[in-house]
């Protein structure tokens, strides 16, 4: 049986705790406050009582300045999916440095040839733009839809994620671009999206993850992301398939896992190769819109977007190390590794959710995986989330403290299983806060 503890008491405990084991963080915390407001220039990152300042990554290993070693399970929120130190990407990118050139300022052959690539790996893509991140790509596939129907609304789901100004977790964000042009639908409700995509006047596009990453790692329903399609096919309104985060899921992303058509796709995190990267692409008649021979194009500037190192590199990662029969393999280990942690808490507040190599740890108060944002805000316990997350630190596994996991290529089952381990031990310890209230 565990320790009949309080939550109020656990986290006290584990925050005290936290705090003694970290103290070179909290010197460099202190440091960082003079410079950057809350000490912090990317939010996702910042944890209270203050950030564990990390020193360096090698492999699927971290460490911090306090001397600290972790299992890194949160691989740059998949961004991270060739590790820190992987030795082809680092002599691709040593090649491109010393035998190309960082940014050219000029139109170069390694930017045709990752264009090619990825329109052979994912399958509704005919033509497509290099950008800079997830956020700028999704804008861009935005700006398409606007041009191409000369309609301004956008509908989109609560819940997602779609870059730093597109977000959608409590509704439209505050620093959202065109924040009364959204519509925002309830994911995973069928009847719901085929009505608005249906009825909502104006409408130039929706906008959907096959699974929310940075909303949980909610996976959708086939039913409801053909319904999407559907719908938007037969209203001339633009399908855009936001694949950030979720083409790593498959050698041909979710789009071919569930033979999807969007008519855009967007892209970035990983397949730069672990560089800054983004892209937009979709049919040839809808990228058409930025074709610079046509007098009415629109403009689409950038100055690192086709930069030599990122084009290389992601060349290398997509065509020599993340191969088809790689992803496949990955995502078959996350499967298992997903299963595996969700026996150890059956009949408790912790659920599971994911796809592949890609998860996220929740703790609901009626035991139940959730399906929408809506589910989340009615049953999520915050305080056993920041309290695993302490759990996890201490035992030497780096994940984010909303519980969002992805694996690093080349990560051993035997790796994981310590992980599933340590989550057996979390359960045991504070089984009284885990049991499901009836």
């Amino acid at each position: 049986m565990g320790d009949a503890f309080s939550i109020d008491e656990a986290l006290r405990q584990a925050k005290d705790s936290y705090i003694s084991t970290f103290p070179e963080s909290q010197t460099r915390y202190e440091e960082a406050l003079e410079v950057m407001p809350g000490g912090n220039t990317r939010s996702v990152l910042f944890t209270a009582p203050f950030p564990v300042f990390m020193k360096k990554g090698k492999g699927n290993r971290l460490w911090d300045c306090d001397g600290n070693e972790y299992l890194d399970l949160v691989g740059e929120l998949t961004a991270g999916l060739y590790g820190h130190s992987h030795p082809r990407l680092r002599q691709a990118l040593l090649s491109a440095y010393d035998t190309t050139g960082i940014s050219l300022g000029a139109t170069t052959t390694e930017e045709m040839r990752f264009a090619r690539l990825i329109c052979g790996r994912f399958p509704s893509i005919e033509h497509i733009r290099f950008c800079n991140s997830g956020t700028e790509a999704n804008l861009y596939a935005l700006s398409v839809a606007r041009r191409v129907t000369g309609k301004r609304k956008v509908i989109a789901f609560d819940g997602g994620y779609h870059g730093g100004v597109l977000g959608f977790a409590h509704g439209v964000g505050e620093n959202n671009v065109d924040p009364g042009d959204w519509v925002l639908g309830e994911y995973n409700n069928v009847e719901n999206a085929k009505n608005l995509i249906q009825d909502t006047p104006e409408v130039a596009a929706v906008i959907v993850e096959a699974m929310q990453g940075a909303g949980g790692c909610i996976p959708a329903s086939l039913e409801f992301l053909k319904t999407v399609q559907d719908a938007a096919a037969s209203r001339g309104v633009i399908f855009i398939l936001d694949e950030v985060m979720t083409s790593r899921l498959h050698p041909t992303g979710l789009q071919g896992k569930y033979a999807l058509k969007p008519d855009l796709t967007t892209l970035g995190k990983y397949l730069g190769g672990g560089l800054a990267f983004g892209a937009f692409g979709g049919r040839r008649s809808l990228l058409s819109a930025y074709d610079p021979r046509l007098a009415t194009s629109l403009a689409h500037s950038g100055t690192f977007n086709n930069n030599s190192l990122a084009m290389s590199c992601g060349y290398v990662g997509l065509s020599e190390i993340y191969t088809a029969e790689r992803a496949t393999e990955l995502n078959a280990l996350g499967d298992s590794f997903r299963e595996s942690l969700q026996d150890v808490a059956r009949g408790t507040k912790l659920v599971v959710t994911g796809i592949g190599a890609v998860m996220n740890i929740h703790f609901m108060s009626n035991g139940q995986a959730p399906a929408c944002a809506a589910d989340l805000e009615a049953h999520s316990v915050s305080g056993l989330k920041k309290l695993f997350w302490y759990w996890s630190l201490s035992k030497g596994f780096w994940i984010t403290e909303r519980g969002m996991m992805s694996i690093i290529l080349d990560t051993e089952k035997s790796e994981l299983d310590t992980f599933v381990e340590a989550v057996k031990g979390f359960v045991k310890r504070y089984q009284n806060l885990l049991q499901i209230k009836l």
